[in-house]
């Protein structure tokens, strides 16, 4: 329970809506209780009526003593209907009161979740995978609703109703009362073993429905490469034999629910039974009367159900904290990406690397080794090497997607560690080497970092980038709705549409990480005599692994292994021999054999 404490703040926040919950809960208790004690005395009356009944037999009074009991009798049944259908009307305010506090927890604690999984910083994402991030925010936050909601709800119940039933029940018959509830804790017992192997049996139904689903999503997406190479039999196979242990698994939890409800009915009959016989017993001894057997068998069936509840909920409350736990440890888990003077300017771009060394938290790979160079305002910078030189590295320390491990790294003379970092990013124009689409419009997608885009900018940034042409193909136009992560367009398509993204917002700095990999050298050179417009204003960063990007750039660095091994311009570089001639000659070559 101790991860659960976690919670009571926004039990605090709906304290209200608990508390009216819990009157709720007394008030239709009290309408299902009396109904018992109604039925007692109508039981009694039934009994008292035949006695006079038979002995007025044959004189005038009798047909006056059948008047009287039935209406008595009719008066009784309205009673009783009456009640039913007030704890009717408590019943539905105790579930719009504790259910839907539950829902709106939910909805709190998810949106707490998704704004801080949006702080946490990119080292966080490197180390824990996409699908559990979501786990934690659906189906970990769905296993403490039910706790918050049907757990707390049941459990209040239970308790108020051994409250009000008990302690009357022990009054009426001591020994009645114990024989009575003799079965009740086996009962709940039982359902909180049968309940934890169902859910067990319920996971693993689910992990292999996850399963076959991402075979199936996998084997449809790459449904190329499994015709290619003429793997539809092994496919299939491997299908089946994962939809076999699916259909295994789901028989053996079939036969777990087929257990449930007998063991329900029997010990519920069971409890009926003894009520029965030992009530018997004591209507004999004369220390009850036949209402009181009546109104203990409505006992045992009301008591059933919180009974048997607690079982489940017990299950619900084990399996919440198992899940708030694993929230837990990601809520817990602290940015360490802060900013340390919190300082907002508008940059001009004068940037600064000074002896900085980086190492990868996560894998300890080490991507930068002293690294020192200078930008000044308005200059474009290429950084040119192999791959695993440390080129990205270089574009994700700059935005503080990481902190150096060793040196620092200055904007205008200022440690980026001190600039707000709100402040900073919206300053700077990233385009990733991974590039990354929304499933959404292209004019969605271009405007993402700028919500109030006019039409001119949204244009103007599509020219730049070279993709206006292509977008104005489409039948919608800027309106053409993207697929998955931008499926709809090519890979030169998407690097452009990524690129205008980046200069609608007139960012400051721009680094282009690799990002014109995937168009040819002809549309490369458009882009670039494109930016060079836009590069004359701004200090710009240009990433790649060809020369052809980098060879425009005022200055280039030659990265390799981490470490700067040339520095000059392209000019400078061709002349004297090291990796930037090998990798010009080397790529020469390629572009002549093709």
């Amino acid at each position: 329970m101790k991860s659960l404490r976690y919670l009571n703040k926004y039990l605090l926040k709906y304290k209200y809506r608990l508390l009216l919950g819990l009157v709720f809960i007394i008030i239709s208790n009290f309408f299902q209780i009396l109904p018992a004690q109604v039925v007692r005395y109508a039981f009694n009356l039934i009994k008292e009526g035949i006695s006079l009944h038979r002995l007025y037999e044959g004189m005038a009074q009798q047909g006056m003593v059948y008047d009287i009991f039935a209406r008595s009798i009719l008066v009784y049944g309205v009673i009783i209907l009456i009640m039913a259908l007030l704890r009717g009307v408590f019943l539905f305010f105790m579930r719009q009161t504790i259910i839907v506090m539950s829902r709106l927890i939910e909805n709190d604690l998810k949106n707490e979740i998704y704004a801080h999984y949006q702080s946490l910083p990119l080292s966080f994402y490197r180390k824990n995978n996409t699908g559990d991030l979501m786990s934690r925010i659906s189906e970990d936050v769905s296993r403490v609703r039910m706790y918050l909601g049907p757990a707390i709800m049941y459990g209040l119940n239970l308790v108020v109703l051994f409250v009000m039933v008990i302690p009357y029940m022990l009054s009426v018959n001591v020994k009645l009362t114990m024989y009575t509830l003799i079965p009740l804790p086996i009962l709940a017992i039982s359902i909180y073993y049968v309940n934890n192997i169902i859910e067990r049996k319920s996971d693993e139904i689910q992990r292999s429905l996850s399963g076959i689903t991402t075979f199936v999503q996998e084997a449809f997406s790459g449904i190329r490469v499994l015709k290619s190479f003429v793997r539809e039999d092994d496919s299939h196979h491997n299908f089946t034999k994962a939809s076999d242990t699916y259909k295994e698994k789901s028989l053996d939890l079939n036969f777990v629910n087929s257990l449930f409800f007998p063991l329900i009915l029997f010990l519920v009959g069971l409890s009926t039974i003894i009520t029965i016989y030992i009530g018997g017993q004591e209507v004999i001894n004369g220390s009850i009367t036949t209402g009181n057997i009546a109104e203990f068998i409505i006992y045992v069936n009301m008591l059933t159900w919180p009974v048997t509840s607690l079982g489940w909920t017990a299950s619900l409350v084990q399996r919440a904290a198992a899940s708030q736990a694993r929230i837990n440890e990601f809520l817990h888990t602290q940015n360490d990406i802060v900013s340390r003077e919190n300082i907002s300017k508008e940059i001009q771009g004068d940037i600064r690397f000074e002896h900085v060394d980086f190492v990868y938290p996560d894998t300890n790979i080490h991507a930068l080794k002293n690294v020192s160079f200078s930008i000044r305002h308005g200059e474009t910078l290429a950084i040119i090497g192999n791959t695993g030189s440390g080129k990205s590295t270089v574009a994700t320390l700059l935005p503080r997607m990481y902190d150096v491990t060793n040196g620092r790294i200055l904007i205008d003379g200022v440690d980026v560690r001190d600039y707000n970092i709100e402040s900073l990013r919206s300053q700077i124009g990233y385009v990733p080497q991974d590039v990354f689409l929304f499933s959404d419009s292209i004019r969605n997608n271009i405007g993402f970092g700028l919500p109030a885009i006019t039409e001119e900018q949204m244009v103007q940034a599509a020219k730049d980038a070279d993709v206006y042409e292509n977008i104005m193909r489409f039948p919608e136009k800027f309106e053409t709705k993207l697929g998955e992560r931008g499926i709809t367009l090519s890979g030169g398509q998407k690097q452009r549409v990524s690129i205008a993204r980046a200069l609608v917002r007139e960012p400051r700095i721009l680094i282009l990480d690799d990002s014109l990999s995937a168009v040819d050298t002809k549309t490369e050179n458009a882009i670039l005599n494109s930016l060079r417009r836009i590069m004359q204003n701004r200090t710009s960063i240009i990433i790649s692994h060809r020369v052809s990007s980098v060879k425009l750039a005022d200055r280039i660095l030659v990265l390799d292994d981490g470490e700067i091994v040339q520095h000059g311009t392209h000019d400078e570089l061709i002349r004297e021999k090291g990796l930037y001639k090998e990798l010009y000659e080397r790529q020469l070559q390629t572009e002549e054999l093709g």
